[in-house]
């Protein structure tokens, strides 16, 4: 079994873009923030980004490449 935070993490290295929406069909994580958090205090460089989609605006999470 593998931890929210660590799927999470698995799928920001694979290079794509996670939301709210996404988070909670994949990996059944209703506080995608909290783990995001988690992860950023691990020191995972992890970038936020706000967009706005048919008048409803929510975070994108994106892992930085080096």
């Amino acid at each position: 079994y593998m931890s929210q935070n660590t799927q999470i993490l698995n799928y920001l290295l694979s290079g794509k873009k996670l939301t709210p929406i996404t988070a909670l069909k994949k990996f059944g994580c209703f506080r995608l923030s909290a783990r995001i958090y988690n992860l950023k205090e691990e020191g995972h460089n992890i970038i936020t980004e706000n967009v706005t989609r048919q008048g409803k605006t929510f975070a994108e999470y994106s892992l930085e490449v080096k």
